[in-house]
């Protein structure tokens, strides 16, 4: 058996010396694929992100063999931009690979180092102390622009929290929200989408004071939704019904649900 400390993958260097060969010869720009050669860091952010979604979704559905593909997909992307970084002079995969390697044996000193102990207090106080030594000092510096809204609201608001700026329990934001959703009703037109955000943040930090994860959240409410609008669906001649009617079977599977083991 292979203990803790061993690696776990020892043929691994020699399949990622081959995917780095094989997007190199892609990326040829006379002999190479005529889309890969083309593509940029920025062409190509959105399929990085895709792929990130299409792993954590093989993971939701407890999908082992679909997860192995699909983290070979998201491993792909990374070698992909490492060998745009390397054709423009910028870095390489091995300092890609270096600097992962560096920051988790700089945030872990008490099994790299000589810390006498750790945990998440001490990843965070490192973080913080590489937030201090960067040129935003901000606190909410580093939050990327490219997550989803809903989970960079969240991520706003936990690093604000750590400053001492958040509400005492969960009924402040509670409040924000009823408070939000009248302006909204009250907003002109032209201020409805600047109201409807705020009152979408308001309810991102209600979730945070009730320790719920709102990209979970909303996750699992999409999950529920597509279940039942496809059991709907389901009957004949469905687009030909009333909004009545196919209220009246949305109601009819919801508490065919209910009555079951369904958590929803």
């Amino acid at each position: 058996m292979t203990s803790a400390s061993e690696p776990i993958q020892p043929n691994s260097s020699a399949a990622l010396a081959r995917l780095v060969a094989i997007m190199a010869r892609l990326r040829d720009p006379v002999h190479g694929c005529e889309w890969d050669s083309v593509q940029t860091f920025a062409s190509l952010a959105p399929y990085t992100i895709e792929e990130a979604y299409e792993v954590a979704d093989a993971i939701q559905r407890g999908d082992l063999a679909d997860l192995k593909g699909e983290l070979g997909d998201l491993a792909l992307q990374v070698v992909f931009h490492a060998q745009m970084a390397v054709e423009a002079g910028h870095f390489s995969l091995e300092d890609v690979l270096n600097g992962i390697s560096d920051k988790l044996e700089r945030r872990h000193p008490h099994i790299f180092g000589d810390a006498a102990e750790g945990g998440h207090h001490l990843w965070e106080q490192i973080k913080a102390e590489e937030r201090a030594a960067s040129a935003d000092q901000s606190a909410l510096a580093g939050v990327a622009l490219a997550l989803p809204a809903l989970e960079r609201a969240a991520k706003l608001q936990k690093r604000a929290a750590r400053t001492g700026f958040d509400w005492p329990d969960p009924s402040g934001p509670r409040a924000k929200v009823l408070e939000e959703l009248e302006e909204l009703d009250q907003a002109p037109s032209e201020e409805r989408e600047e109201e409807l955000g705020d009152l979408l943040f308001a309810v991102v930090n209600l979730a945070r004071l009730m320790k719920i994860e709102p990209e979970e959240a909303l996750r699992k409410a999409n999950s529920k939704f597509e279940r039942r609008f496809r059991a709907i669906e389901a009957a004949p001649d469905f687009s030909a019904f009333s909004l009545d009617e196919k209220e009246a079977l949305w109601r009819s599977v919801k508490a065919t649900e209910s009555g079951s083991s369904s958590p929803d």
